[in-house]
């Protein structure tokens, strides 16, 4: 069970070998964290981590379309982390990936897909049916697999910047008292601050995504950043949501059941969850290259870098439906590997863009 989900009942700090454990609680702030076998380094005590050299969450990706020979035909090149060179697909056929680009045309099903409009940040529903993206004009949109039926789910105010949306959605569940939810959830930027908004995938006015203001542990509670928080991803049963801030340079978990909680969990950027809302991978910079790390949200919270032979940067993490594969962004173009780390990155397709898979 996600432990963190039982905050609302009642969070309790406690010092258990040095670490600081959250009862009831899946993230910890810890004063340093060990990376697995085979890493080269692992961030300063307490120093948040460089934020990855290739992307940042509020740049847009590529705007050039992916070439024929990147959607439909093959090429070859060395693979990231020095493997031989191989052919390269466009690797989306039968596996659910898909690639935006910031341009028209989304890569997927081992073919490009023309929405008719621009398509930044992709995202999908947990089902795979509705796409959710930021158009050309800066408005949140969602259009089904083939790009038809577009609604525009809400339009962004003048000045103000929106970026990666991701789906929320959780049934109720009485034994943990966590409410039903719905809702697409983005980054708002303007004047210099990033805060989460949400809002129904029908349509409405979008509303702060509300952070407490401690996450309750220590004498008063520790601060939690009410700014600069951004790249949300959602999974688990209670759609809880990990976020990162690019001021702290950490990754932060939030969640809700009788009351909303959140507490850091990790120093890192640009977070996923898995599906099943068990295990965080995200970024951290690692002599000079952007590495992956994975992390639990339960109970056994150990950083453990599964690009440690990293030659490239990956960036962007996204989880396969299954759990069982991640993808990445790199700057020859989209890897994946097992998500357990047991093999190196493989690059599956040459077309640059966002990662993301369909449910």
């Amino acid at each position: 069970m996600n432990t963190f989900r039982t905050a609302a009942v009642g969070l309790t700090a406690a010092i258990t070998g040095g670490a600081l454990l959250l009862t009831g609680c899946a993230s910890t702030t810890r004063a340093s964290v060990a990376a697995g076998a085979g890493s080269s380094s692992a961030p300063a005590s307490g120093a948040p981590s460089s934020p990855p050299s290739a992307s940042s969450p509020s740049s847009a990706p590529s705007p050039s379309a992916p070439s024929p020979s990147a959607s439909t035909g093959s090429s070859s090149g060395a693979a990231p982390g020095g493997a031989p060179a191989v052919p390269v697909r466009n690797g989306t056929a039968g596996n659910r990936l898909t690639i935006s680009n910031g341009t028209t045309k989304v890569v997927m099903n081992g073919t490009v897909v023309d929405f008719g409009t621009v398509v930044r940040d992709l995202a999908w529903s947990p089902d795979g049916s509705r796409a959710a993206f930021i158009d050309g004009a800066g408005n949140l949109d969602t259009a089904n697999a083939d790009g038809s039926g577009r609604v525009m789910v809400a339009r962004a105010p003048s000045g103000e910047n929106w970026s990666h949306p991701v789906w929320r959605v959780a049934a109720p569940d009485s034994s943990v008292g966590s409410p039903g939810v719905d809702e697409i959830l983005f980054a708002a930027s303007q004047g210099g601050k990033t805060v989460l908004k949400q809002v129904a995938p029908a349509g409405g006015a979008p509303e702060l995504l509300t952070i407490p203001l401690t996450d309750d542990f220590g004498p008063g509670g520790n601060p939690l950043p009410q700014t600069g928080n951004t790249w949300p991803t959602t999974g688990g049963r209670a759609g809880t949501v990990l976020y990162a801030n690019g001021g702290t340079g950490d990754v932060y978990i939030r969640d809700d059941n009788i009351r909303t909680a959140a507490a850091k969990l990790t120093i890192g950027s640009e977070p996923a969850i898995s599906a099943d809302g068990g295990t965080a991978v995200f970024v951290r910079s690692v002599n000079g290259h952007d590495h992956l790390f994975e992390e639990s949200v339960q109970g056994n919270r150990v950083a453990r870098d599964i690009t440690p032979n990293a030659t490239t940067d990956y960036t962007e993490p996204t989880w396969s439906p299954d759990g069982r594969t991640i993808a990445a962004r790199t700057p020859a173009g989209i890897a994946t590997l097992p998500a357990d780390g047991s093999a190196a990155p493989t690059l599956v397709s040459s077309a640059a863009g966002l990662p993301a898979y369909r449910g």
